[in-house]
């Protein structure tokens, strides 16, 4: 597998290897002793799936206390995916960063405790995967304003208006939230 960092430490790119012929392909999206190697010991303790129409935009959440670290990927469909860093001390404060996650390219992505997470499905019937490394916990769960104009984040709404929750569509912006230390 190859690890590739983004513009701000933590959240990483990460390639699996895939083997494919005229038959399909195999890839292994997690194995704790290759993950561990690369730098990552990492314990999860819930997987999620969710699927969502074009348009569809979840996020941005995290839960504050207990916060999780989550490994994403797409197993149909695409979706942009972002990270923000809110956690006060840090140098990245409100800064994000994004990666286009398809069934096509593979890719899976590291977003670490400290950050919220979100994304926007960009095709019909996109089935999202991720690995927790914590337990949901409904009392410490929050969202961070999709489109606060102190963070920026470019969303490739290819000209749709996106689809929120009700819990989305109350979220608060980055300076009304309660950020990690």
């Amino acid at each position: 597998m190859r690890i590739i960092e983004t513009a701000i430490p933590g959240p990483l790119i990460i390639e699996p290897r895939v083997f494919g012929d005229d038959r399909g392909f195999f890839m292994e999206s997690w194995n704790a002793s290759a993950f561990r190697e690369a730098g990552l010991d990492l314990n999860f303790v819930q997987d999620n799936h969710s699927r969502s129409a074009r348009g569809v935009l979840r996020g941005l959440h995290f839960q504050n206390p207990n916060p999780q670290g989550k490994l994403v990927r797409v197993a149909a469909g695409r979706v942009w995916d972002v990270a923000v860093d809110i956690r006060r001390s840090s140098p990245h404060f409100g800064q994000w960063v994004g990666v286009e996650l398809s069934a096509a390219n593979k890719r899976m992505f590291w977003v670490p405790e400290g950050f919220a997470h979100g994304f926007v499905s960009l095709e019909d019937g996109t089935d999202f995967l991720y690995k927790c490394t914590a337990l949901y916990e409904p009392a410490s769960d929050h969202s961070l304003l999709w489109n606060d104009p102190a963070i920026g984040i470019e969303w490739p709404l290819e000209g749709l208006e996106p689809q929120l929750s009700g819990k989305d569509q109350q979220a608060k912006t980055l300076a009304e939230i309660e950020a990690f230390a």
